[in-house]
């Protein structure tokens, strides 16, 4: 059976879907027609119902679960591994609403998260993720929301935290924070859909042995950063909620909508 699959470059989601898709294990007569996304363009794909499993933000999980299944596996989930938001010059947290913030697009967590902090912002732009820095270095916005590997090179570019949006949500959640889940399409038969679920998680386990090594999928597609802001990236995004979402996991995406 041929699927469509949809995920990031990002080197979270190349290091989870690595064994699968290159068939480094037995993926049991599965193939995987693979479509590398910003997550951004994945929400709205998932909306038009475009791809069989795809990774999605949960912020855009209410509008597309009469479609979807949310997996057990795959996901990204954690504690400490929020977006950021940051600012050229530091600002005090009650003027962030009468602000221009750049956000990495409309459905993300990170819309989520920062509207749950800023209910009353007005001024937002939504940008790629990666582009979201150079906005807030140029001026063109006041502040920005960063997420993946952005969260390791703000400091370093002279960019201030003001907030860190996942420490908000879990303070008031008392729950890991939500960032991005893997579904499948509900036309499949649930049979397909949990042995789906335990190839992801095989694979997973996969790229777990073979760490630290990365292998060239992973590097390939890591858009020009160092291995070891690489390894920062999964070392983050990828855990236990990873494999599966377990108990605190599912409570986490009950929170999200």
């Amino acid at each position: 059976m041929k699927l469509t699959l949809g995920f990031s470059p990002c080197p979270n989601d190349t290091f989870i879907f690595d064994a699968l898709v290159n068939k480094k294990i037995d993926v049991q007569g599965f193939t995987f027609d693979v479509i590398m996304e910003d997550v951004e363009t994945l929400n709205r794909w998932a909306m038009q119902e475009k791809l069989d499993i795809t990774k999605i933000s949960y912020g855009v999980l209410p509008r597309v679960l009469p479609a979807y299944r949310v997996l057990d596996a795959g996901g990204a989930l954690g504690k400490g591994v929020g977006p950021l938001l940051v600012s050229k010059n530091p600002v005090d947290l009650d003027e962030v609403p009468h602000l221009r913030v750049a956000l990495p697009g409309a459905n993300t967590t990170a819309h989520m998260l920062f509207t749950l902090a800023f209910p009353d912002a007005q001024q937002k732009q939504f940008l790629v993720f990666h582009d979201i820095e150079d906005a807030v270095l140029r001026g063109d916005v006041d502040c920005g929301v960063i997420i993946h590997e952005n969260r390791f090179t703000y400091a370093d570019k002279g960019l201030h935290k003001l907030l860190d949006l996942g420490e908000f949500w879990e303070h008031n959640t008392k729950s890991p924070i939500p960032l991005g889940g893997i579904v499948m399409n509900r036309r499949f038969d649930p049979a397909i859909m949990a042995k789906i679920d335990a190839l992801i998680r095989e694979s997973v386990a996969y790229s777990w042995k073979q760490y630290p090594v990365l292998s060239p999928f992973v590097r390939e597609h890591a858009q020009e950063m160092s291995e070891e802001v690489m390894r920062q990236h999964i070392n983050l995004y990828v855990n236990d909620y990873s494999s599966s979402l377990g108990q605190e996991g599912r409570a986490a995406r009950r929170n999200s909508h």
